[in-house]
């Protein structure tokens, strides 16, 4: 009977076999776009044509209720959230930045000494994913066919390109804004691959810093962004003026580069000679590829979300996506590779946008607010420097001080001080959210948020509209939804063509990419598959 149920057809097992080959891509590609909201998917899309973004839209599964679940919402956390599956408390990515007791001193998130750059002599190659506590989905892409899947992450920005790929990675390479070049460091490698070093010697940036940044279209066509000119506006680096043409001549200004949409252009160059000279997608297994796009990032900060600038980024960047898709149907063949796009975090507009329009809109400095408090306590109590710093709207307290007699009180006092600041909604103490009247959402979000041994003592909540920023400048951080609702699109091989209305998290991604992979979950996931994919 046995015999007789495996010869008459095709046997179940090899079948199963079978189909399990013919799903695996021969590429995965992530494209996180650093600050880029949901909304920009819509509110520019009669500009974007039928390519791009409107492609991956129309092909594609778009999970158009996305939020962050975590604090704060910054490049390094979204980075690893998105490919951990997991949040702060677990992965131990508390913030870009974030003030460590013992040493008295502010720990970048990547930052590491016991490294050394390679293709660079600066600090900016001093870096490796160390500071990570769990592994993440290329980890468990490698660690499923024993270490044969190349896993590499590129970005402009050294913290995207090294916590997007984990710990295990074959290369993580950025850019070094003092030499114009793309490096790495000897957690990955002794020597820089002789293709990187034939692309650096083509100099692209130095050729990028000859152009002028114009606007793609008559200045006419973006009626949905501000005047050109607006006095809450940053100057663009190395220029004196806030409005277009933009010039990126002036000394090799590497700043002014990484500010325009030419950085965006640079690293799909290098993303593309990467697939080439590393083979990737040739093998028998799965590759994965990380691509950051910073660029938008820097243009938003300096010019804010209503502005003409981030409106012409968008439109060019658009284009890019579209000679990239079209790069990997040439290369791969349609229905070989899966494409993620995402985005790290969202932004707030500005807030002198905000005040022009008789909204709320408010910059706070924390500084002032660490002085302040200090002063405060000095003058009470007798004592110096009771905060050490605030970061990540967290209040890094002196512990020296709290082992006193009279720490209840002093916290007491800071916890008041604090909330007579009309910008603020709430502060307490982590460790007694329980004893505070947040939403519950919130409070997830915080405990989520929280590590004891990296986050600060007493969490500071901001009202919506006010934001730890320059007058000329915006900024993110917050778990209000333009700063946490982002889009997530799936595309490419065996991805039906879709939307789904329901709330998703950015831990939700990684487990579900697993899934798509048939791999393991990355060894810190909180989040779930995303089973409408499927």
């Amino acid at each position: 009977m046995l015999f007789s149920m495996y010869s008459v057809g095709q046997n179940p097992a090899k079948k199963r076999n079978e189909e399990s080959k013919m799903i695996q891509p021969k590429i995965l590609i992530g494209l996180v776009v650093d600050q880029m909201r949901w909304d920009y998917l819509y509110k520019y899309k009669d500009l974007y044509g039928k390519k791009g973004f409107a492609r991956l839209l129309n092909e594609g599964f778009s999970c158009e209720n996305t939020m962050i679940k975590h604090l704060p919402t910054y490049t390094a956390v979204g980075h690893t959230g998105i490919y951990s599956g997991s949040v702060p408390a677990f992965h131990g990515i508390v913030g870009n930045y974030w003030y460590d007791k013992k040493s008295d001193k502010l720990i970048y998130c990547v930052g590491d000494s016991s490294v050394s750059g390679i293709g660079s002599d600066n600090e900016n190659g001093k870096m490796s994913p160390r500071n990570l506590w769990v592994d993440m989905f290329g980890d468990e892409l490698r660690l499923s066919n024993n270490f044969h899947s190349k896993v590499i992450g590129i970005g402009l920005k050294d913290r995207s390109a090294i916590l997007a790929v984990g710990q295990s990675a074959n290369a993580a390479y950025w850019f070094d804004d003092h030499t114009g070049k793309w490096i790495s460091s000897s957690y990955y490698m002794n020597e820089l691959p002789q293709w990187v070093n034939q692309f650096n010697d083509k100099k692209q940036p130095d050729s990028f810093c000859l152009k002028t940044w114009n606007t793609l279209l008559p200045l006419s066509k973006y009626d949905l962004s501000t005047n050109d000119q607006m006095e809450y506006e940053s100057n663009f680096p190395g220029d004196n003026s806030t409005t277009f043409p933009h010039h990126l001549s002036k000394d090799k200004n590497f700043e002014a580069f990484k500010t325009s949409p030419f950085g965006n252009t640079f690293t799909f160059n290098f993303a593309k000679t990467a697939i080439e000279n590393e083979n990737l997608g040739r093998g028998k297994y799965t590759d994965f590829l990380s691509v950051s796009l910073s660029s938008t990032d820097y243009i938003g900060h300096a010019f804010g979300p209503n502005s003409v600038e981030v409106e012409d980024a968008y439109l060019r960047l658009n284009l890019e996506i579209a000679g990239f898709i079209d790069y990997l149907d040439s290369r791969f063949g349609r229905g070989n590779y899966v494409l993620m796009l995402t985005a790290d975090h969202g932004v707030g507009n500005n807030a002198g946008f905000l005040e022009s329009h008789h909204m709320i809109g408010n910059n706070i400095s924390t500084k002032e607010l660490v002085t302040e408090l200090n002063n405060f306590i000095k003058v009470k109590y007798g004592f110096p420097d009771i905060i050490k710093r605030i970061e990540n709207l967290q209040v890094y307290l002196n512990d020296s001080v709290l082992t006193s007699s009279s720490s209840e009180n002093i916290i007491k006092d800071v916890l008041m001080k604090i909330k007579t600041h009309d910008y603020i909604a709430s502060a307490f103490e982590i460790k007694k959210i329980n004893q505070t009247t947040l939403p519950n959402n919130i409070k997830d979000i915080v405990c989520d948020s929280y590590c004891e041994s990296r986050s600060g003592d007493i969490q500071l909540v901001l009202k919506p509209g006010n934001y730890s920023a320059g007058k000329t400048q915006t900024t993110h951080g917050l778990w209000n939804p333009y700063d946490s609702h982002v889009p997530l699109i799936f595309f490419g091989s065996k991805i039906k063509p879709g939307k789904l209305y329901r709330e998703v998290h950015m831990t939700d991604i990684a487990p579900t990419l697993s899934s798509l992979m048939h791999i393991q979950m990355p060894n810190g996931c909180t989040g779930k598959v995303i089973q409408e994919l499927f």
